[in-house]
C-alpha cells in the first residue's frame, strides 16, 4: 500500500517546486504517485483503488472542507496532506475536523522532513486499519523465527526439499506457508482459551457486527450450528426447528438426544423457499405440536434459517418478541452483511437491543459472501449465557491446530466492513445487483420473442428489501403471505426461464433451467442454485461489472443459440462427450421440449407443493435412528419401496436443497406425495442422462436406480 494521490497545480509554478522535491524524496521510499485531473476524478480513484494511502492537495485552491468531507465519506481513516500558506485560513469548526488531516507549509529544502512525516502517517494509517490478530500474525511472520514445533513443513521449508513440494510452495507463496504456525506461538494467544490477540480479535469482531460476544470458528457454520445447539438444548429437551434447516442442524439432532418439533415453512410453485408463516410461531400452534409429539415438552430453544437459500429475510423483531422460548438461534449463514446497510435494519439476529428474558444467537458463514477463506464462520451472541460451559462445548468442536490464515481472514472480513469503507463495499454489491436486474429487464423488453425474467416486483428502481406482501402473488407466488413478515434481499438474484408462471401454470413449451445452467458452465460461470425454471446468482462483494456483464452476455448467447436450434453437441460439448449415442443429432429445442413435457406430465408444481405440505411421520428421533444405524440394524432397499419403512438417513433432493425425509421418519400413505416427488426427480435423469437429480441420502446405481438405507423391520417397529 504505497500510492499517493497528488492534486497538481499547473498554473502556480512556485507552489509546485516544493512538491517536486517531495516527490523525489517519497519515491526513494517506494511511494508511487497518481495525478487526478479534478476532484471528481480523485474521488472516483479513492472509491475504486483501495491501495491509495494518502492525498496531497492545496488547501487554498479547493473547497477544502467539502473535499475532506467527501473523502472522509469514502474512507474516514485516509490521511490527507494539505499544503498551506502562512496566511491560509482554516474556516472550520470542531465537528469539521473529525478526519485524518495534516498540514504542511510550502518551503524549499523541507522535502526530507515532510517525507518522513508522510511515511510515519502512512505507517500509522496501515497500523490503524489492520485488526489486532492479523497485526500480530504479520509481525510474527516478518520476524522469521526458527521453530522446533509444529507444523512439520516449518514455514514452507520442507516443501522446498521436494520437486512436487516446490510446486506447492510456488503456487501458495511464502507468506501463506509462513503464516501456518503452531498454537504454541504464545505471542498470538489462544483461539481455544480466547486470550491475547485472539481475544482482541473477537472483541473487535463483536463491536463490528453489533454483538455482545463473538466467537471465531474455523471449520464452518456447520460446526457453529452444532456448538450452539449442544449448549442451548440439553439431552431430553425439545427444540423448535425450521424444516428448511441446513443439514448441519439435522446432524445436531442425530448427535444429541433431543426431540425436534418442526416449524413448517412455505414455498411457491416455482420451488422458491419461503419463510415460516406467522401462525407457526404462536403459542397455541406450538402447544398443539408439543401434545402430538412423543416425549416432547415445552421447547427451550428455536432455530430459524434467516435468510432462506433464495434470499428471503424475516422481520426478526417479530420472531424475537413472539416465540415463547429461552433462546433463539438465527442461522444467517447466507447474510453476514446485514449490519452494514440501512435496508437490512430489523432483519437480522443482532438487530436492535437485547430481547428481555432471551438469548439471541446468530451464526454467519463469513466466507460465503464476504472476503474470507472457506470454512470461516462466526457465532454472535446477545444476552446472558454461561461463558465457561459454552466454551467447553466450543472446544469440543474446535481443533487444537487451527489454521491461522482462516482465523486472520475472518478478522480481515470484519475489518473490511469497518467504518465508511465497509458501507461502501455493501452498497456497491447492492448497486451491482440492481444494475444487473435492470439490464435483464431492459433486454427482456427489447427482445424479439422470449427472454429471461427476474423474480422481483414489477418496478425496481432503488435499494431496498422488497416485502413479500399478501395481494402481490402475481410476482412472488406465495399465496398465503403474511404482511410485513418476509423480505427479498436485492443481492440474491433469481433468473426465471420460460415454461412456468408464478402460481404454477405450465406453458405448452418451456426451457428448463438445467439447460441454461449447463450452457453457463460450459462458459465458465458457476451457479449457486438451479431450480426447475429458475437460477440463483449471488452478488457478493467480490462481484463487479466484469462478472455481471459476462453473465448478461452468456444469457444472450444462450438465447441466440436456442433460437437457432443448434445441435446438443455444439451447445453442450461436455454433455455430448459423455453420452454421444443418446444425444446424436439431437437439437437443443428437442431436448428442452422433452424435459419440459416430463415435468408437465407429472404436474411438478402441484406435486412439489403437496410433497412439502404433509411431513412424513416421525417414528423415532434422528438420534435414535442414528443409534440403530451404528449398531448395524439397517438394510438397503430401492427408493420405490420406501413407503412404510423408517429412513435411516436424511433424504435431501437438490433442488430444492432441504430435507424431504429425516432419519427416523416414515413415508405413509398420507405423505405418499413425498415419494412421488422423489420418483419424478429420478425419472428426469433416467430419461435424459446428464440431468440426474442429486439426492443426498440415496445411492445412484449404474442402472439408474436409487437405493436408500432403512431400519430393519424388526427394529423400526
Amino acid at each position: 500500500m504505497n500510492i499517493l494521490a497528488n492534486m497538481r497545480l499547473y498554473d502556480i509554478w512556485h507552489k509546485e517546486e516544493p512538491k517536486y522535491d517531495l516527490h523525489k524524496m517519497l519515491s526513494l521510499q517506494d511511494f508511487q504517485f497518481i495525478y487526478p485531473k479534478n476532484i471528481g476524478d480523485l474521488l472516483k480513484l479513492i472509491e475504486h483503488n483501495p491501495r491509495i494511502c494518502g492525498v496531497i492537495f492545496n488547501w487554498d485552491t479547493h473547497n477544502s472542507l467539502k473535499l475532506c468531507a467527501d473523502i472522509s465519506h469514502l474512507n474516514e481513516y485516509l490521511p490527507l496532506y494539505a499544503f498551506i500558506k502562512t496566511y491560509s485560513k482554516l474556516n472550520a469548526s470542531v465537528n469539521d475536523m473529525h478526519m485524518t488531516l495534516h498540514f504542511f507549509e510550502y518551503e524549499l529544502n523541507s522535502a526530507e522532513d515532510v517525507a518522513l512525516h508522510i511515511r510515519k502517517y502512512t505507517d500509522d494509517y496501515i497500523d490503524h486499519i489492520t485488526p489486532p490478530l492479523t497485526k500480530a500474525l504479520f509481525r510474527y511472520v516478518k520476524e522469521d523465527k526458527y521453530t522446533f514445533s509444529t507444523p512439520g513443513h516449518m514455514g514452507g521449508a520442507a516443501f522446498k526439499k521436494s520437486p512436487v513440494g516446490s510446486l506447492f510452495y510456488d503456487f501458495f507463496g511464502a507468506n501463506t506457508l509462513k503464516a501456518d504456525i503452531s498454537i504454541s506461538v504464545k505471542e498470538l494467544g489462544s483461539l481455544l482459551d480466547h486470550t491475547g490477540p485472539h481475544l482482541e480479535a473477537e472483541k473487535y469482531i463483536a463491536r463490528t457486527f453489533g454483538a455482545e460476544q463473538s466467537y471465531i470458528v474455523t471449520n464452518g457454520t456447520s460446526t457453529s450450528n452444532k456448538i450452539i445447539g449442544m449448549y442451548a438444548v440439553p439431552a431430553g429437551s425439545t427444540v423448535l426447528i425450521d424444516r428448511n434447516c441446513h443439514k448441519s442442524l439435522a446432524h445436531l439432532l442425530m448427535i444429541s438426544d433431543i426431540i425436534p418439533i418442526w416449524l413448517k415453512p412455505t414455498r411457491n410453485a416455482l420451488g422458491i423457499l419461503g419463510g415460516i408463516p406467522k401462525r407457526e410461531f404462536s403459542r397455541v400452534n406450538i402447544k398443539k405440536k408439543v401434545i402430538s409429539t412423543a416425549r416432547a415438552s415445552w421447547p427451550v430453544h428455536a432455530v430459524i434459517t434467516n435468510s432462506t437459500y433464495d434470499g428471503l429475510l424475516y422481520n426478526t423483531q417479530y420472531i424475537k418478541q413472539t416465540l415463547d422460548v429461552s433462546s433463539i438461534h438465527f442461522d444467517a449463514a447466507w447474510v453476514p452483511y446485514t449490519n452494514f446497510h440501512v435496508i437490512y435494519t430489523g432483519k437480522s439476529g443482532m438487530s436492535g437491543e437485547r430481547t428481555p428474558g432471551k438469548v439471541i444467537y446468530e451464526t454467519q458463514s463469513t466466507h460465503k459472501l464476504l472476503a474470507a477463506f472457506s470454512q470461516a464462520s462466526l457465532i454472535h451472541i446477545k444476552g446472558d449465557y454461561d461463558e465457561h460451559t459454552f466454551n467447553e462445548i466450543y472446544m469440543m468442536h474446535t481443533t487444537t491446530s487451527p489454521n491461522y490464515a482462516i482465523v486472520s481472514s475472518i478478522e480481515i472480513a470484519a475489518a473490511m466492513l469497518h467504518g465508511n469503507p465497509g458501507k461502501q463495499l455493501i452498497n456497491h454489491s447492492i448497486e451491482h445487483a440492481l444494475h444487473f436486474r435492470q439490464e435483464i429487464k431492459r433486454l427482456r423488453e427489447a427482445s424479439d420473442g422470449w427472454f429471461f425474467d427476474i423474480w422481483q416486483p414489477e418496478y425496481v428502481d432503488k435499494a431496498e428489501c422488497w416485502p413479500i406482501q399478501p395481494g402481490c402473488e402475481n410476482w412472488h407466488g406465495f399465496t398465503q403471505a403474511d404482511a410485513n413478515h418476509m423480505y427479498l434481499d436485492p443481492i440474491k438474484v433469481t433468473i426465471l426461464t420460460p415454461g412456468m408462471h408464478y402460481l404454477g401454470e405450465m406453458d405448452e413449451e418451456g426451457i428448463p433451467a438445467a439447460l441454461v445452467a449447463k450452457f453457463l458452465e460450459e462458459h465458465g460461470i458457476v451457479i449457486e442454485k438451479i431450480g426447475f425454471y429458475n437460477l440463483l446468482f449471488l452478488f457478493s462483494i467480490g462481484i463487479g461489472d466484469t462478472q455481471a456483464m459476462s453473465l448478461v452476455f452468456c444469457l444472450t448467447e444462450f438465447k441466440r443459440a436456442y433460437d437457432l436450434n443448434l445441435y446438443v453437441k455444439n451447445m453442450f460439448p461436455n454433455l455430448y462427450s459423455k453420452y454421444p449415442n443418446f444425444y446424436y443429432n439431437m437439437h437443443v429445442q428437442t431436448l428442452a421440449h422433452g424435459i419440459h413435457q416430463l415435468i408437465r406430465k407429472y404436474d411438478l408444481s402441484h406435486l412439489m407443493l403437496k410433497a412439502f405440505e404433509v411431513l412424513p411421520e416421525m417414528k423415532m428421533t434422528p438420534h435414535q435412528a442414528l443409534q440403530n444405524q451404528v449398531q448395524g440394524k439397517i438394510e438397503t432397499v430401492d427408493l420405490r419401496q420406501l413407503i412404510g419403512r423408517v429412513s435411516a438417513n436424511m433424504i435431501l433432493p437438490y433442488p430444492p436443497g432441504v430435507p424431504l425425509v429425516m432419519p427416523g421418519e416414515m413415508i405413509t400413505e398420507e405423505s405418499r406425495t413425498v415419494l412421488d416427488f422423489l420418483l419424478m426427480l429420478c425419472t428426469v435423469g433416467r430419461c435424459y442422462p446428464g440431468f440426474e437429480t442429486n439426492i443426498q441420502g440415496a445411492m445412484l446405481t449404474e442402472r439408474g436406480d436409487y437405493l436408500v438405507r432403512v431400519l430393519k423391520t424388526t427394529y423400526s417397529s
